[in-house]
Parts: structure tokens; C-alpha cells; sequence
């Protein structure tokens, strides 16, 4: 039987007028794997700092075992600025103690990338004091890792972490013994890692078992036994669901729910998008051309970043983004948005950039615009527009959209400087679709997003009809928003990904183990483990090239796959020319499957 760690009984928390928890009792036991979701500003961070004793309770009370060895990590960590990275993290142990130890030498890597530190200036000797926010906090949690705990408690520990980092700590979680209580919007990250899911809402804690795509099933579920009056709430769950129960591109392992309720649940639920119909109006919208890029090289500072990228964006297509941090991504935007602010004057350091002569885009970047404190939600949503279209015969007010994006009636009339970092996103979010763009760049758009906010989001973007690419660490975001994935490698190239994030990991691994020189006898070809000769650098240079040719070709492929299937609704009433257009249809399909499957040949070799 397991051996329970903490409880809290009766708990209750006040702040001004507003009770953020109310008699809100819970348990955490041994092998326990707890993610806690719920719109910012319920008590998720209240509940888990009460629940680590950081936080008192108003009434009620919380209970430790005996001897808990507890390990927390806070949004604000307590680490000495003068101290360095070492005496933080490693402490008193000689190098050849820790360096001999599997679970830092783990550690180390997965936070940081390498055991020497890589992209801290002194290494393991570097003082903490003129760190970044996000180093600190990674450091934070390398210290909390290495120790050996009975229970951690997280809050937001996949921020600053990228792609590779999240993955590594999901594991890392799911092989450690210690219990786990942990906040987070990353959705991937909680369906590999908890067990259970505590929803925290207006005052109390609703608990599920599962994962994250069991807690979905699980609360569409209630709220429709329920017949809750929320039903626009109640549809964004349902449309979630059916995402998830269709078989999201990076899922290991399907919901352990019924299949049958969850079919019934989702059988009336379309596809998330109409592609071929947004494709359509993002033409009508955009014309032929968005971004064509010719022999381009994008530098920052001395750095070149990107050389000879020859790439199209194209009329409604929409790109996730992925890479190591420093390989370009958000170098590449700025490239784009400089041509298109400019109207094709700005040019990068080599190469050239086309710029549609339609294309208005709009472009969130990572740094959230400064507003007027004192102006209101409303008014700052209401200096853009007072209306928005969102296509297919759908507007908005600026009232209404702020509702969609968690601005109630009464929260509209908030002045700026009184919201929350992550109120303050969705206020920069609701700006810029309310000027109707029809090209989007977002570059780390669920930054300090609660997981309600991100369905609604999403919800948003099904419909919206033009091109968008999308720079983001949260996979499930990227998965759900895109069609395709490219990477940027830290090679100074961009490659088309067909697997998407799953096959970026695996690429980065393989690129992690080429990079451990390993030991050959002199005089002869080195040999793979199956004793085939090594790839020479020329095979792999021809391979490098015949991808970027195929890449090409793949999108020129989809560009035409996407002007049939308009074709075919414009025709719909003449089934001779519907069945030639058919035809044509599935001669592409194969070709591009064709191209496909020599470029994952290929990838193994460039």
C-alpha cells in the first residue's frame, strides 16, 4: 500500500474579496504523478506553495509525513548570485566524484547540453549573479534533479526549455522514483509524465485519473452529464478531444479511456480545419506569392546563420518552426518581416527575398509591446478595430473577441498596467488578429498561457485563412496549429521534417552520438556498427543537395495539390471535370509519397 506524503484537509485561501481555494482537500502518496491545470489567476501556484508549506492557509491544514525530503521549484528561485554554476548545482564534490556520478552526468546534459556547459561563458565556473532569467532557473532545476527527493513540485518547469530539453526531462521524471505534483501548459509534457490531473476552477480542486488526454475525455464527459450552460466551453473541450482521439502526430501511446465513449463523444465533431477551403480563401486573400526566398544567407552579428536557403512560402500554408536555440529561428522572421515592413528594400546579407505585394502581416514576437498602463482592455483592443473578420462569413467585435481570449465583461475595463504577464500576452495576441492580417509570425506564442486560453487560441487559428509560421518549444501547440514542420539544425540550413517533432528529436540524437569521437584504426575507413563503410563527406554533401532539390519539389507538389483541390469545389456539379481533376490529384499523391520516402533515404546520409 502506498505511503501517503502530504495531505491537506480543509484548506482555504483569501486574497482581497476573491477566495482562490475553498475547503479544498487532497492527497499526494508515493509513486503519485500529479499535473495541475486551470485558468491563471484560479490558485494553481497557491495551491502547490500551500501544499509545500511556502504559502500559509487561511483555515485548514496541510500535513507532511515524517522525514519528507521535498524538493520545490519555484517561478522565483533563491540561488546566491555570487556563487557559481558548480558550488550551486554540484556543491563540495571533487570532479572526479560527480563526473563519475550516471545521474549528474544526466542531468547536466539534458539541462545544459553538455557536461562542460556549452553557451555559459566559464562553464560550470560561471557566477550566477548576471545570468539570464532562464539560465537561473535552469540551474535552479538542475540543483533540484540531482538530489535525491521522496517528492518534487513544480511550477512551470518547461519553461526556457526547448524542444530537446522537455523531451529529455519528461523522461527523466518517468524513471525517477520520487512523487511528482507539477503545473504546467505544456500538454505533451503532462500526458508523458502524470498519472493523475488536479483541475483547479473557482475554488475547488477537481481530480481525474489519466493523463492529459484522459482529463479532457474525462471533463467533456461531466460537463455534458452535467448539461452545463457553458457551451462554448464545453465545444472547445469536445473539439480538443477529437483532436487527441484522432491520433495527434507526436502521441506514444493512445488515451487509456473507452474508445467507445469517446467515439460517441466526437462523432459529430469535424476536422479541426477545412484545409482545401482555407487554402482557397488564403488565395483569394494573398494572391500567388507570400515569401519566396532565392539563395538567401541570413548572418546575426559575425554568426551566419542560414546560407543558400532557397525556400517558398506559400499562400495558406502554415509552418511550425523548430531548432536548437542560436541556429536562427527568430533571425529568419526578422528577415521576413524586414522585407515585407520595407517592401522588398530590406534585404538580408546575401540572396534575395520576394515579398507578395498583398501580404500584411503581423508578427508576435517574444518581447510583449509596451501599452499605456492606464488604458483599458477594451480601449487598447478598440484602437486597432472595433470589428474583425475572421473569414467564411464570421466577425467579431472587439467586445466579443476579448471574451474569447478569457477578457470577461467586467475584466475588459482593467487598466493595462494592473494585468498579468500573461494577460498582457493575450492583450497582444487579441491586437494583432484584430487588425486582419493575413500572414502571421509567432514566435513563442504560448509563453505564460494558461492551457483554457491555448484550446481557445487554437480554436481561433482553425479558421483563420492565410499563411503562418509558428516558432514554438510546446509541441502540442505546433502540432495542432501546423501542417509542417522545418527545422533549423544549427548547420546553417532549413529542412522539411515529414515525421515532424518526432523525427527532429531523432535527428538531433544521431547528431549527439556523430559528435562522440569514437575510436578507429588508422589507415582504414572508419565502419558503422553494421560494418558498412562510413558515409564520405562527398556522398553526404550529394545528399544534402538532392534534399534541398526534393524539398523544393515537395512544396511546389503541395502548392499544386492545393490549387486541385479548389478546382474540385469550384467544380463540383461536373463530374467529367471532377474525375479529371481527381485523376491528376492522385498522380501527385504518389509522386510526393515517392519524394517522401527518398528523402528520409536521404536524411539518413546528409
Amino acid at each position: 500500500m502506498a505511503v501517503n506524503l502530504v495531505n491537506v484537509e480543509n484548506v482555504s485561501k483569501v486574497y482581497g474579496t476573491r477566495a482562490l481555494l475553498d475547503g479544498v482537500s487532497l492527497g499526494v502518496s508515493e509513486g503519485d504523478r500529479i499535473g495541475v491545470v486551470g485558468r491563471n489567476g484560479d490558485g494553481k501556484t497557491t495551491l502547490i506553495r500551500m501544499l509545500a508549506r511556502l504559502e500559509e492557509a487561511d483555515t485548514g491544514r496541510v500535513t507532511h509525513s515524517g522525514g519528507l525530503r521535498l524538493g520545490v521549484l519555484t517561478q522565483h528561485d533563491s540561488l546566491d548570485p555570487e556563487a557559481t554554476v558548480r558550488h550551486e548545482v554540484i556543491g563540495d564534490l571533487a570532479d572526479h566524484e560527480w563526473a563519475g556520478n550516471a545521474k549528474i552526468r544526466d542531468v547536466l546534459t539534458g539541462l545544459f547540453g553538455g557536461l562542460d556547459l556549452p553557451g555559459f561563458p566559464q562553464g560550470l565556473d560561471t557566477v550566477i549573479g548576471p545570468l539570464s532569467g532562464g539560465e537561473r532557473r535552469r540551474i535552479a532545476l538542475a540543483k533540484l534533479l540531482i538530489a535525491e527527493q521522496d517528492l518534487i513540485v513544480l511550477d512551470e518547469p518547461t519553461n526556457h526549455l526547448d524542444v530537446e530539453g522537455i523531451s529529455w526531462l519528461a523522461r527523466h521524471l518517468r524513471e525517477r522514483r520520487s512523487a511528482l505534483v507539477c503545473v504546467t501548459h505544456d500538454r505533451w509534457f503532462l500526458d508523458q509524465v502524470c498519472t493523475r490531473m488536479w483541475d483547479v476552477q473557482r475554488g475547488t480542486v477537481h481530480e481525474y485519473e489519466g493523463g492529459y488526454s484522459d482529463y479532457v475525455f474525462a471533463r467533456a464527459e461531466r460537463e455534458r452529464i452535467a448539461a452545463t450552460e457553458e457551451a462554448k466551453r464545453q465545444n472547445l473541450v469536445r473539439k480538443e478531444l477529437a483532436w487527441l482521439r484522432r491520433g495527434a502526430p507526436a502521441r506514444t501511446s493512445k488515451p487509456r479511456f473507452r474508445v467507445e465513449a469517446a467515439n460517441e463523444l466526437i462523432a459529430d465533431v469535424p476536422p479541426p480545419r477545412d484545409t482545401s477551403e482555407l487554402m482557397k480563401f488564403a488565395t483569394t486573400r494573398l494572391g500567388k506569392t507570400v515569401f519566396d526566398l532565392e539563395d538567401v544567407s541570413v548572418q546575426a552579428g559575425p554568426k551566419l546563420l542560414l546560407k543558400h536557403l532557397t525556400w517558398q512560402l506559400g499562400p495558406g500554408d502554415r509552418i511550425g518552426l523548430v531548432g536548437v536555440n542560436g541556429a536562427g529561428k527568430t533571425s529568419l522572421l526578422k528577415a521576413l518581416a524586414d522585407a515585407a515592413r520595407s517592401g522588398g528594400e530590406v534585404q538580408p546579407v546575401a540572396g534575395r527575398i520576394a515579398v507578395g505585394r498583398t501580404v500584411k502581416l503581423a508578427y508576435l514576437s517574444q518581447e510583449v509591446a509596451e501599452l499605456d498602463p492606464a488604458t483599458r482592455v477594451l480601449e487598447a483592443v478598440q484602437q486597432v478595430r472595433e470589428r474583425v473578420d475572421l473569414g467564411k462569413g464570421r466577425e467579431m467585435t472587439a467586445g466579443q473577441l476579448c471574451e474569447t481570449f478569457g477578457f470577461g465583461k467586467e475584466k475588459q475595463w482593467t487598466p493595462v498596467g494592473d494585468l498579468s504577464g500573461g494577460e498582457r500576452r493575450r492583450l497582444q495576441l487579441l491586437r494583432l488578429l484584430m487588425d486582419e492580417p493575413n500572414v502571421l509570425f509567432l514566435d513563442e506564442p504560448t509563453n505564460d498561457l494558461d492551457i483554457e486560453t491555448l484550446t481557445q487560441l487554437e480554436d481561433l487559428l482553425d479558421g483563420w485563412p492565410g499563411s503562418m509560421i509558428v516558432i514554438s518549444h510546446d509541441r502540442f501547440f505546433v502540432e495542432r496549429t501546423t501542417d509542417r514542420v522545418y527545422a533549423l539544425l544549427g548547420d546553417a540550413t532549413m529542412r522539411m521534417l515529414p515525421r515532424g517533432i518526432d523525427e527532429y528529436l531523432e535527428r538531433r540524437q544521431r547528431m549527439a552520438e556523430a559528435a562522440v569521437p569514437a575510436p578507429a584504426s588508422a589507415g582504414r575507413p572508419s565502419e558503422d556498427k553494421s560494418g558498412n563503410a562510413a558515409v564520405s563527406a562527398a556522398d553526404a554533401r550529394a545528399a544534402k543537395k538532392e534534399l534541398q532539390k526534393i524539398e523544393r519539389q515537395l512544396d511546389k507538389i503541395s502548392a499544386k495539390e492545393s490549387t486541385l483541390h479548389a478546382q474540385i469545389a469550384d467544380n463540383a456539379t461536373d463530374f467529367e471535370k471532377v474525375a479529371k481533376l481527381d485523376a491528376e490529384l492522385r498522380q501527385l499523391v504518389d509522386e510526393r509519397e515517392e519524394l517522401e520516402m527518398r528523402w528520409l533515404e536521404l536524411a539518413e546520409n546528409a
